[in-house]
């Protein structure tokens, strides 16, 4: 009562010596400061009072904006931010209730800190509804200075650590967004590279190149249709593929799986009408949900004409032949036999060095063949050259590889020696360079044969850089993915019993009296709580240490059988164990009994009153195999994916961590978790191989 009376006091006589009226901060000046100095908005109609509490506040590090009521309140607001606002209640006009309800109902200023100070209402009523409009504080008139100094001053920094930390976020948002920008700009730039490249390559390349969707209908075509078969581009985009290649049927369509990757002959169709014979290979894309196909197409009339020659010659070399061959075929019919098999073997070694050219010129892999004697270029395919960037001279002047093939990229020169030439692999990972310099990885298979008696060896690259490059990505974005659901999870679930805790707290402080051993016990059964929530969310750990010994699974499950059964008899529900003999584990006796109990009380909780749970155990396959079925309504198919996922629940209590447990159990035993479910109940598997 004495400290009430000084302050009444203190304050009468600040009202009693005004002095010269009190101005507010003019814009210019508010700018010229506002980043070094702090802003704090005092309102009330009373410039006494504006007085005193300039008396109490004034300080080089705060700009004192005043304001003589709510309107002009508000027009600050607009124009300044403010860090804390000194708001008289009552007020001519708008009151402080209403300016604080108007502040806090625009975005940009519902975060400012708002203090009412009042000298009229102090009842409950009027304070609570003070706090229901956004205000931190509630000071009644007359007021301890110091105490109403410290308080703005704690206001004051928390307006600043924000402030720090909003800039700081800022930053670094931008630093990422420039970093983020300058990736962009470089896939645009390679993709418009690709295209450009494309575009050139399909205007320079004399096959025509068709793509057509999986119902045969033409999406694009290169400008070498018209040479090659009198269309414009555009007369055939948008029609059946059948108008250019008859033979691609419906029927033929179906079955466009068995010759794609393929070089085979087919007939065209000229716009004169005329047909054309032509060499196909159809590759296949798949974008998204739909398959896009790519037919390449070259026009073979000349070779054919050349070989029509040399059949017709090769008819007028056998007609003669055989005409030699009856003279003297009753002298010697064994030299005539002797001779169809030479021509037959002839036949078949055009037949197979032609159609090697084919599958060398046309695969879309890197192809080399170098001699084994001196390691010499003897050929290499097209796009062997496009892919380093050699020019095929260059290349045939080489003696050493120019790819510098490892199977790591700090192996030494004994393995890039053994990939080359000791021994044939298949498909073995490698990494080789460009002509540039770029390292890439690829597959390597080698096959070693003889050209003309010479050892030679033939070495295919299939590269995979950009596979592996996307695969890595998406697996880094799904560990980014899976981290944020576990922080967000673990947040979630311990900030709730945090802030009951904190409540009593608060509610304690203003009066120890309310502290009483029943919110102890609340406080401390919330405790506990979060305790429990941290307890099982160590148990995912991967890394935490197992203390396994040789012991058979039926013991534990009939050790927890008695747990278990009283669960049931709680809720009317019954308990069948069908255990078989089984072979002895390496198990911890805790964490298996963590697993059962866990999904013995899951399959409980699922069933309505006369359920039965259902406990089994049986080898298969050398493997044995635990489960608990139970007769529930099973779960939903839009949950299935998400079963074991911490922090996932359907449950209106519970952490969510409970299956998720399970599945860490079962991974550090080595054993797989599976489950069947239906509306008739649902069945977890858990097989220890």
């Amino acid at each position: 009562m004495r400290k009430l009376i000084r302050l009444k006091k203190y304050t009468e006589r600040s009202n009693n010596s005004i002095p010269a009226p009190v101005k507010p901060l003019n814009r210019e000046e508010s700018e010229t400061t506002s980043y070094q100095k702090v802003n704090i908005l005092i309102v009330d109609d009373h410039r006494e009072n504006l007085l005193a509490l300039e008396a109490v506040l004034e300080s080089p590090e705060y700009n004192l904006v005043y304001a003589s009521s709510g309107e002009e309140a508000l027009k600050w607001v607009l124009k300044e931010d403010f860090a804390v606002i000194l708001l008289d209640v009552q007020m001519p006009g708008i009151n402080g209730f209403e300016t604080a309800k108007l502040i806090k109902a625009r975005e940009k200023s519902k975060y400012i800190s708002i203090i009412f100070i009042t000298a009229i209402n102090q009842t409950t009523e009027h304070v609570l509804q003070g706090y229901s409009l956004g205000a931190v504080d509630y000071i009644f008139k007359p007021f301890h200075p110091e105490t109403l100094k410290l308080k703005v001053q704690e206001f004051v920094k928390i307006y600043q650590n924000h402030e720090r930390i909003k800039r700081q976020s800022e930053l670094q948002r931008q630093s990422e967004l420039k970093e983020v920008n300058a990736k962009l700009e470089r896939t645009t730039f390679d993709l418009r590279k690709n295209e450009e490249l494309a575009r050139v390559i399909g205007e320079t390349l004399l096959d025509t190149i068709i793509t057509f969707d999986d119902q045969g209908y033409i999406l694009s075509l290169n400008p070498a249709v018209k040479s090659m078969f009198g269309y414009t581009v555009d007369s055939l985009l948008g029609r059946h593929i059948v108008h250019l290649l008859p033979e691609f049927t419906l029927h033929w369509m179906n079955s466009i799986n068995e010759v794609t990757g393929q070089l085979f002959e087919a007939v065209a169709k000229h716009k004169s009408g005329h047909d054309v014979p032509v060499d196909i290979q159809i590759g296949e894309a798949q974008i998204e949900d739909e398959r896009i196909f790519v037919c390449s197409v070259r026009d073979i009339t000349l070779r054919k004409q050349v070989e029509q020659g040399q059949k017709q010659q090769y008819n007028l070399l056998e007609k003669l032949v055989e005409e030699r061959t009856q003279e003297l075929l009753t002298a010697n019919e064994k030299l005539r036999k002797e001779v169809d098999e030479r021509k037959k073997i002839a036949e078949d070694l055009r037949l197979s060095r032609e159609h090697f050219y084919k599958i060398f010129e046309s695969s879309p892999c890197l192809i080399e063949i170098r001699s084994l004697k001196d390691g010499k270029y003897i050929d290499v395919n097209a796009s062997w050259l496009k892919s380093i960037g050699y020019d095929y001279e260059e290349v045939m002047q080489q003696t050493t590889s120019v790819l510098h093939l490892t199977a790591n990229l700090d192996e030494g020169k004994n393995e890039t020696h053994r990939l080359q030439t000791e021994e044939c692999v298949r498909n073995a990972k490698v990494y080789y360079q460009t002509k540039t310099g770029e390292v890439r990885e690829g597959l390597l298979s080698t096959e070693i044969f003889d050209i003309r008696g010479e050892k030679c060896i033939l070495s295919v690259i299939t590269d995979i850089t950009e596979r592996v490059r996307l695969e890595n990505e998406v697996a880094r974005l799904d560990r980014l993915y899976l981290i944020g659901e576990m922080a967000a999870g673990i947040a979630h679930e311990i900030r709730n019993p945090m802030t009951t805790v904190r409540g009593f707290l608060e509610l304690s402080k203003s009066d120890p009296e309310n502290l009483t051993v029943k919110y102890i016990d609340l406080m401390m059964g919330e405790l506990d709580r979060a305790n429990s929530i941290i307890t099982e969310f160590l148990n995912l750990a991967k890394n935490k240490v197992s203390h396994k010994t040789l012991q058979p699974l039926n013991s534990i499950i009939e050790a927890l059988y008695p747990l278990i059964q009283a669960e049931a008899l709680l809720t009317g529900k019954t308990i069948s164990l069908q255990l078989s003999e089984c072979p002895e584990l390496h198990l911890d006796e805790k964490e298996i009994s963590q697993l059962i109990l866990n999904l013995s009380l899951n399959g409980l909780e699922a069933m309505s009153s006369g359920g039965r749970l259902t406990i089994e155990t049986y080898t298969e396959d050398q493997a044995v195999v635990l489960e608990v079925k139970d007769e529930g309504s099973g779960i939903k198919s839009e949950w299935h994916e998400a079963i074991g996922t911490p922090f996932f629940t359907t449950k209106d209590t519970g952490t969510g961590l409970g299956l998720a447990i399970c599945y860490s159990v079962a991974e550090r035993h080595n054993a797989v978790v599976d489950f069947k479910t239906s509306e008739q109940g649902t069945v977890f598997f858990i097989r220890f191989e």
